[in-house]
């Protein structure tokens, strides 16, 4: 099972982790799991960017990005050229490396 990577974040994951999860898990989905409450204010319907996730390594591993996502990730903070919106992203058989942004778009911030 390929391994997750977190990088320390002040709010959802001050330590960093290291997870594992299954090939064709969302990485959104992965982190939900291992009680990191990443935001994803739209359920993961790909509707938003509170799920904006930088992908340090092993970016080539995900599934390919389709025109959607695409198009949301246009909105986020702090968008870089291996962002992901992590409710779309697809964990192939390789290891990653994540970062959560320190913010995200999100105008009224609730838990899940």
């Amino acid at each position: 099972m390929p391994i997750i990577k977190i990088l320390p974040h002040p709010e959802y994951c001050p330590k960093g982790a290291t997870i594992e999860a299954p090939t064709g898990t969302s990485i959104c989905e992965a982190l939900l799991d291992h009680d990191i409450e990443i935001e994803h204010a739209c359920e993961m319907s790909c509707a938003c960017t509170t799920c904006h996730v930088i992908v340090r390594e092993g970016f080539e591993s995900l599934n390919e990005m389709d025109e959607n996502e695409e198009d949301m990730l246009d909105r986020a903070w702090g968008l870089e050229p291996n962002s992901r919106l992590s409710c779309q992203a697809i964990v192939g058989n390789k290891d990653l490396t994540v970062e959560i942004p320190k913010y995200s778009i999100n105008y009224a911030k609730e838990k899940h």
